[in-house]
């Protein structure tokens, strides 16, 4: 027999599992235990470093929030399963939800493996509240009506800040575009979204090269020469694991970027790997959803980015402000709920409250739309080396919501595209 939630729901219901406990009533048994919230993040490979600082986050406000009551007065302990590959982490997200019980999973970066574990989470009616990895087919809607799956901001919204910021800062300033993305569905969608927001702005450009590295391809070189043999006014990339440093470096090292625009839309992750000494200046530099230097960030953000530094001796990227936001936004969607209903709530009524309830996140007020898709706060904007640390910081911030950067609900991406209102 196939173990699911449903299957020991309808044992329950048939009196077998209550008579390991017939003087307690379930409610009674809800309020008495601790909260348990599993969480699933890669803690090596090439998202290793994006996990481990998404699970330093959402410590830092696990501690904070049991220290001011918990979630609708009762303390709660995270429960850490690592995300590798699709069969084992679906594997070790029916352990968290079968065994270990726990009344919701947050986490996920990568999105292949999300598009595996978010049609489980349906199946087991157990509430899912990514950090990342948008559950897309490409910019197509897999799961469109999701229950228990609250999903990130689309991918491409970075990437169609960028664009726009390119034109800010740019227009007029090239004429030969190339690219050099990772050859699956994130950056070929992200290359074709700057190509499409430069022709919509009347920007007209000849793309002279395209290459198509694997994610953690760490030589190079042969992509550098094609790139340099081409000549491009401007380069975009939206490399963003491991290899976009080394691309950085080794491009520096060839000359790649002599007299050459750089866009890099997700750079915010590699942040503290993207050296001064190889760095050029006025690189179009993405930080997503939170940018630690922001200096009209919220007392919230200044606290923990200065926990942060001081124990980690580096500086935090986005997946902290996507850890902090998920378990903010399902603590807001508890005790509506709670609040509600005066007993504690199912996870269709958690699932309810949480749509469009506002909470503060380490970089701004964000919520979740109601197809459960999160709308929040991107930062980016044209890079200096002219600071204090031994990476490159923003010279000035741009600042947008999703809103103004992802399509709305039930749409498709490239017809938004080709319409949108953009903020440009």
């Amino acid at each position: 027999m196939k173990h699911t939630r449903r299957a020991f729901s309808k044992l329950a219901g048939a009196g077998i599992a209550a008579t390991a406990m017939p003087q307690l009533s379930a409610p009674a048994i809800a309020q008495d235990k601790p909260l348990k919230i599993g969480i699933l993040a890669p803690r090596s490979g090439a998202a290793g470093t994006a996990g481990e600082c998404g699970i330093r986050a959402v410590q830092w406000a696990a501690d904070r929030m049991n220290k001011e009551g918990g979630i609708a007065g009762r303390k709660f302990q995270l429960v850490i399963e690592e995300e590798t590959n699709p069969k084992d982490t679906i594997e070790r997200f029916r352990r968290l939800v079968l065994q270990e019980k726990v009344d919701a999973v947050h986490g996920l970066i990568s999105t292949g493996v999300s598009l595996g574990v978010a049609p489980v989470a349906e199946e087991e009616q157990a509430l899912l509240v990514m950090w990342d990895g948008t559950t897309q087919d490409g910019v197509k809607e897999v799961m469109p009506k999701s229950r228990y799956v609250f999903r990130s901001t689309d991918n491409e919204c970075e990437a169609v800040m960028a664009s726009l910021l390119a034109v800010k800062y740019f227009k007029g300033q090239f004429k030969r575009i190339a690219g050099i993305n990772p050859d699956y569905s994130y950056g070929r969608n992200n290359w074709e979204a700057f190509r499409q927001i430069l022709k919509r702005y009347g920007v007209e450009v000849e793309v002279v090269a395209e290459q198509w590295p694997k994610v953690g391809t760490l030589d190079l070189t042969s992509n550098i020469a094609a790139l340099k043999a081409a000549k491009p006014d401007l380069i975009f990339s939206s490399m963003l694991f491991a290899d976009l440093p080394v691309f950085m470096k080794q491009g520096a090292a060839a000359g790649l970027f002599d007299g050459t625009k750089v866009v890099l839309p997700a750079a915010g992750w590699q942040i503290n790997q993207l050296k001064k000494e190889f760095m050029p200046e006025g690189v179009i530099f993405g930080h997503n959803t939170l940018y630690f230097a922001y200096e009209q960030g919220s007392a919230l953000q200044k606290a923990f980015v200065m926990d942060y530094m001081d124990r980690y001796k580096e500086a935090p990227h986005w997946e902290a402000d996507r850890a902090y936001f998920a378990l903010a936004a399902y603590k807001a969607g508890v005790e509506a709920a709670h609040k509600a209903g005066g007993k504690w709530p199912t996870q269709d009524k958690v699932s309810e409250a949480m749509l469009g309830v506002e909470v503060e996140s380490l970089g701004g007020k964000g919520r979740f739309r109601k197809d459960r898709i999160a709308e929040q706060v991107f930062y980016q904007g044209p890079s200096t080396n002219k600071n204090q640390y031994d990476f490159p910081t923003l010279a000035s911030v741009d600042v947008l919501q999703a809103s103004q950067l992802q399509k709305p609900p039930g749409s498709d991406f490239w017809e938004w595209i080709k319409t949108a209102k953009m903020p440009v």
